[in-house]
């Protein structure tokens, strides 16, 4: 580890061997994004976000007094001084892109704590640190929890850096799904198309191409916030321990779906949102982005079908989500839902009818136009943690 000449115990840059090389546009893309300090900005200022951290660690301080903490994809570095604030004896904060000079800059401001702190610039994949973790630290969740696919270099990290014993913050992320209703989105994404139905534009008939155009935008995913009546049935989820889970996993994600319809309605889709906990200690913490809880840095998605499904109370819905990485650092979602054919004039008992959809995650529609408003305030949420919620994921790992 080629390490620059500084004083002992002023932070310093460790240079992994992937910087001599060219990196490919996706991942250059990416790091050149996280290189904004507007862009971290607005990450520090989501309360909900940034305070779930701060409360996970400092109301944990003697799970890091005198341990050894990686903080991988350190950013700014906020995750680190906590650690150090926390008591830790050492921290690396590892961050890949050029924001690593902003983190020495920032931890080099707190003097108290710069010491224990050490900026090590490079991918997690590839740097060498001189000791084993007691502890990994990191926000590694996009949309969907999977997006940006820092899961990936947070697992690598555990496996290389960390002792067997050793804690991670997040410990566990869950995947919330459930059919949802939403004739205004269907109807809102469906009207974007109809340029394309035009057979006299300046002379030329568009309409070879209208349904390529839909499947562009229902292939889409919509992020935004919504009430929870629209949901059609109530929740599942998929839980991914990050103790455990090996790396390949994450790049083949498959869900089976089931759900029992509680409403007659039609289904245009699947809505997702995620949760992590921090239980790593005697206070645990639970980072929630649920329909209901106060909006939150990563909103939720919602997955759209270009043929809606009906269903009555009382039906099963089925099918799956399968998950597949790709090399733009994210996902292609396969989502398929089936329901028995229901209603006047229905085709006979046991034939269904059944909906596909292929989405993109990295190609996300942020539709804030018309928020769900909250009726509890971010700040009353940050300090009231759904105990029954913790109990439950605890029960779902063991």
């Amino acid at each position: 580890m080629a390490e620059s000449e500084l004083q002992s115990g002023v932070v310093s840059v460790t240079t992994s061997k992937s910087d001599s090389k060219t990196e490919a546009s996706p991942a250059r893309t990416y790091f050149l994004h996280y290189t904004q300090l507007l862009h971290h900005q607005n990450m520090l200022q989501e309360y909900l976000r940034t305070g779930s951290y701060h409360a996970a660690i400092m109301e944990n301080c003697v799970a890091f007094a005198g341990k050894v903490v990686v903080d991988v994809g350190a950013g700014s570095g906020i995750l680190s001084l906590f650690a150090a604030r926390a008591g830790a004896k050492h921290v690396y904060a590892v961050e890949a892109s050029e924001m690593s000079e902003y983190a020495l800059k920032l931890i080099a401001g707190n003097p108290s704590l710069s010491d224990r702190i050490t900026v090590v610039k490079g991918k997690v994949e590839e740097v060498e640190l001189p000791e084993k973790a007691d502890i990994l630290i990191s926000e590694p969740m996009g949309t969907l929890l999977v997006h940006e696919m820092m899961l990936k270099s947070y697992v690598i990290a555990r496996d290389r850096f960390l002792v067997p014993s050793g804690k991670m913050f997040p410990k566990v992320g869950r995947i919330h799904m459930a059919p949802f209703s939403d004739k205004t989105l269907f109807e809102e994404i469906a009207n974007k198309a109809l340029f394309w139905r035009q057979e006299n534009y300046f002379g030329v008939d568009l309409t070879s191409l209208y349904e390529s155009v839909c499947q562009g935008y229902f292939s889409q995913p919509v992020v935004d916030t919504f009430d929870p009546k629209l949901l059609v049935a109530p929740a599942i989820c998929h839980v991914l321990d990050l103790t455990s889970i090996k790396e390949e996993q994450l790049y083949d994600i498959e869900i089976p779906l089931k759900f029992t319809a509680k409403v007659d309605k039609k289904v245009h889709g699947l809505a997702c949102w995620f949760d992590v906990l921090f239980d790593e200690s005697s206070v645990p913490r639970l980072l929630i982005t649920a329909t209901g809880y106060p909006t939150i840095y990563w909103f939720k998605l919602r997955c759209l079908l270009a043929k809606p499904l009906y269903v009555m109370a009382g039906q099963e819905i089925t099918g799956h989500l399968h998950m597949v990485a790709h090399d733009n650092q994210s996902y292609t979602l396969y989502l398929e839902l089936s329901a028995e054919m229901c209603g006047a004039g229905a085709e006979p008992r046991g034939t269904h009818q059944t909906s596909y959809g292929r989405i993109e995650l990295k190609d996300l529609y942020y539709r804030m136009s018309q928020p769900y408003i909250q009726t509890q305030s971010n700040a009353a949420a940050q300090d009231q943690q759904p105990q029954q919620l913790i109990e439950e994921m605890n029960q779902l790992i063991i």
